[in-house]
């Protein structure tokens, strides 16, 4: 069985540092694992830095943690460089970036809480899944 290729949507990591409860937090603690793979690319490390730090009062953690978690998921990440563009594509420009990283990538999901923002990603082979229906279907949650 080969490992899972997955993109973690900024809201799935602002809502695993909001609350230590719940699937995406649990999803953040297996990073780095070996159970997937994740992957970057510097649009999304900036993205995940520019939100994480406007949600920073809504955040169990400090500005000093959210910069180790940021180090962190760049140490353990294949990272890529996008030289080609869809966008627009979907709804969202962000969104087109995640799309383009995942095609680039050839990830199998994009794991993110916003399903609907990516409507059409399947035409890509790619599927959009919950932090909970990721989880389930690695075989941690039940």
């Amino acid at each position: 069985m080969s490992i899972p290729q997955v993109i973690l949507d900024t809201n799935v990591i602002v809502s695993g540092l909001r609350s230590r409860q719940g699937s995406a937090f649990l999803l953040l603690t297996l990073v780095g694992t070996g159970i997937f793979d994740i992957h970057l690319s510097v649009p999304l490390v900036l993205e995940y830095r520019e939100v994480l730090s406007r949600e920073l009062p809504n955040l169990y953690v400090t500005e000093k943690d959210i910069e180790e978690l940021i180090e962190f998921h760049c140490s353990v990440a294949t990272r890529h460089k996008i030289f080609f563009l869809w966008r627009p594509y979907l709804r969202d420009p962000k969104d087109d970036m995640v799309l383009e990283l995942a095609v680039k990538a050839g990830c199998d999901s994009v794991v993110t809480y916003n399903i609907r923002d990516f409507v059409g990603i399947e035409r890509f082979g790619i599927r959009t899944v919950t932090p909970a229906e990721f989880l389930q279907s690695i075989g941690v949650l039940p």
